[in-house]
């Protein structure tokens, strides 16, 4: 059985797939694009939070078994290795909802802008287009953040990784001894990932605000 998370993940990217057929069948039924829209950046901002508290977890479980003295050694490396792989998962299902949000976004603000020709009335043309202009630019704070945040998540994966492969290939307390300075380093950067995510998940919680007002 598919985890939750990756089948979320594949679920978002097929809707991605085919969007135009997507936005059209949810407009006819009254959901309109910066209705997904919203909807689209709560679900990066809640999948933010769970790949926060995993990230954490993961480091949490990495402490434990740097700090191993007796016991079954094998039980906590299969531990920390499980906290990895939740940690990879929630990745990446970050990086679906955002590519989600762009989707939409692209295509909302290019209908905006479509319709703003329309306009015979100059006064309320030019009333949209600041509307426009401010919304965009609104949403490319959120959406830079949400990227930073991606960007910052890649490294300490492929750090939890090789952890991982070489306790795999050494379980033994000389080889978690020889992680201690590793685990310091991914520490400093899980830190950096949680401050730049909670930056992400404010922004995106005031661009809500300002969509829905």
């Amino acid at each position: 059985m598919l985890n939750k998370s990756i089948f979320s993940a594949l679920l978002i990217s097929l809707l991605v797939g085919c969007q135009s057929a997507y936005y059209s069948a949810m407009e006819k039924v009254g959901t309109h694009k910066r209705d997904i829209l919203i909807d689209r950046v709560e679900e990066a901002t809640s999948s933010q939070e769970e790949a926060k508290e995993e990230f954490i977890s993961a480091l949490e479980q990495l402490s434990k078994l740097i700090a191993f003295d007796g016991g079954e050694l094998q039980t906590q490396y299969e531990l920390s290795k499980e906290s990895f792989e939740s940690s990879y998962e929630a990745a990446e299902e970050v990086s679906a909802h955002i590519d989600a949000i762009e989707d939409v976004a692209e295509a909302l603000f290019d209908e905006w802008r479509d319709e703003i020709e329309q306009y015979s009335n100059q006064s309320l043309k030019r009333q949209s287009e600041r509307q426009l202009n401010t919304t965009e630019k609104r949403y490319l704070t959120v959406i830079n953040a949400m990227h930073k945040a991606e960007d910052k998540m890649a490294p300490i994966l492929a750090s939890l990784k090789d952890n991982m492969l070489y306790l795999k290939h050494n379980l033994n307390a000389k080889a978690i001894g020889a992680l201690k300075g590793e685990y310091k380093v991914i520490k400093q950067d899980i830190n950096r990932l949680i401050i730049q995510m909670n930056k992400s998940i404010e922004d995106s919680q005031a661009f809500i605000a300002t969509l829905k007002s």
